[in-house]
């Protein structure tokens, strides 16, 4: 699986990855019908900190054909996972206010997951070891 890395502030380190795609055939302007021009991507985006520690976010974003030369179109069985990946981190760029959403959740992943539960100071731990003489049968 290829995946698009790239370093963010806070020393967060973004790994996008395609985990789906719909097709469909769409006539573009010049009148020519594409076949099976992606339409629909899935992806997610692993977001790293320093420490190694990982948050995640699924996404989804559509796209048409319908601007696309036949000259310049890829036939879908010779695309490659960076073609797509490329056609989604160019959306995710643009938007800036969307990156920087993608971003806060991954790292709100990360701060979930560096809380743990803990026993209370003042409370008695239970011995839950069974007692032989409770006449268990062996």
């Amino acid at each position: 699986m290829v995946k698009l890395t790239e370093k963010i502030k806070m020393a967060l380190t973004l790994s996008y990855s395609v985990t789906g795609v719909k097709v469909k055939d769409e006539v573009n302007a010049e009148g020519v019908t594409l076949s099976n021009a992606v339409c629909q991507t899935y992806w997610k985006v692993t977001g790293t900190d320093e420490n190694g520690n990982t948050g995640e976010f699924s996404g989804a974003t559509p796209f048409t054909a319908a601007t696309v030369p036949a000259a310049n179109f890829t036939d879908f069985a010779d695309l490659q996972e960076s073609n797509v990946l490329g056609w989604i981190t160019a959306v995710v760029d643009a938007d800036l206010s969307y990156k920087a959403h993608i971003e806060m959740q991954c790292q709100k992943m990360i701060d979930i997951t560096a809380v743990s539960d803990k026993a209370m100071p003042w409370a008695v731990e239970e011995d839950i070891t069974p007692d032989p003489g409770l006449g268990l049968i062996e």
